[in-house]
């Protein structure tokens, strides 16, 4: 390595307090693209390098991956790698094609500079994901306040209706059972028909709320889903929707509530028959692993528009046409999974469609 001179010591001194300075500078005004800021300070830093027109630098983080020009077969290179949260997740490199450069060398004081810019790099990231976890908590706590207020005054409102609909129904049935006129008997069914659908509302608004009395136990699963796909039977002859379920071990026993874990099945079963073309499938997958189990329910159809899928799960909400349904099902899958201390996420099927996955724990 050629000794250079203190003034070209102190040349390449301020090029790396420059370096430092565009480096910060890009990172401040970035806005949406990650590439463009990541490209910017992988140009800045080529500039700073002793020789910067033979430079190649590349930057490797995540799914980014960043090369200022075509490495070289033969080379030399200095590097330092990028950490995120303490663990390794890519690097930055300066490169020297040897066979162009043959006096190439790398100064000390590059390596320092290299070592700071992957910090920047890495404060960058660390600061965007703190910022992205703060507003999904935030949204979370938003909601959670929401749905906590909506439970009491929902719980309220279920307890409120479940007296005179029992009223209206043992009188509507003594009447029925008693008059001989035809007319009387079909305005009794109407009668009857329309409070057990109201009953079911407020069943499931109860579910919403928490209200009703869980019993979990260790129970196979494989049975429960046979039995709600017989019953269902009729729904998808009727629909022409035909349907596949896969599980990896049928002896699986979960500690779950039979009967809210039938009511998950139901809901998004008649959901996914709902949105379902003809002659298309419905899949169920379970998948067991040591602490718990998947369920995946897959359908064919149109899928969720992008600005809905954050809504799906709010109560009342529906796309359904007035009348045809509630807006409680998904809310109260949602609770009922939560109350067994397991998630449910829902994305996009492959080619088409949707997939509600649920993960739930083997033992409470």
């Amino acid at each position: 390595m050629d000794e250079i001179s203190i003034s070209k010591k102190l040349e390449e001194r301020v090029k790396e307090l420059s370096c430092l300075y565009e480096v910060s500078s890009a990172i401040r005004k970035h806005s949406d693209s990650i590439s463009f800021t990541l490209e910017e300070i992988c140009r800045i830093t080529q500039q700073a390098w002793l020789f910067p027109h033979s430079a190649v630098v590349q930057l490797k983080l995540e799914d980014y991956s960043i090369l200022t020009s075509d490495l070289p077969e033969k080379n030399i290179f200095q590097g330092s790698d990028i950490q995120l949260f303490n663990e390794n997740k890519g690097f930055i490199k300066v490169y020297y094609d040897i066979t162009q450069l043959d006096n190439a060398y790398f100064l000390n004081e590059e390596q320092k500079l290299l070592d700071k810019i992957a910090i920047e790099i890495s404060e960058f990231f660390e600061r965007r994901e703190i910022l992205r976890k703060e507003k999904l908590l935030k949204r979370s706590a938003e909601r959670n306040d929401r749905l906590s207020i909506l439970g009491e005054i929902t719980a309220g409102i279920a307890h409120e209706l479940n007296t005179p609909l029992g009223n209206i129904l043992g009188f509507a049935e003594l009447i029925k059972s008693s008059t001989k006129e035809n007319q009387t008997k079909k305005d009794t069914n109407k009668i009857i028909k329309a409070a057990i659908y109201s009953r079911e509302i407020v069943k499931k608004l109860m579910f919403f709320a928490c209200e009703m009395p869980q019993h979990k136990e260790f129970i196979k699963i494989k049975p429960i889903i046979d039995q709600t796909l017989n019953l269902l039977s009729q729904n998808f002859q009727k629909a022409n929707v035909r349907y596949n379920f896969e599980i990896d071990n049928p002896d699986i026993e979960p500690q779950i509530d039979t009967i809210q874990f039938t009511q998950v099945l139901f809901n998004l079963l008649i959901n996914a028959i709902y949105i379902s073309p003809e002659k298309s499938q419905i899949s169920l997958e379970v998948s067991s692993f040591e602490t718990h189990f998947i369920l995946e329910i897959k359908d064919e159809g149109s899928g969720i528009p992008a600005d809905l899928k954050s809504k799906i799960f709010e109560p009342f909400f529906t796309t359904k046409p007035v009348g045809e349904g509630s807006g409680l099902g998904l809310s109260v899958v949602h609770g009922i999974i939560k109350s067994h201390r397991g998630e449910i996420i829902t994305f996009d099927n492959k080619p088409t469609g949707t997939v509600f996955q649920i993960k739930l724990p083997l033992k409470m």
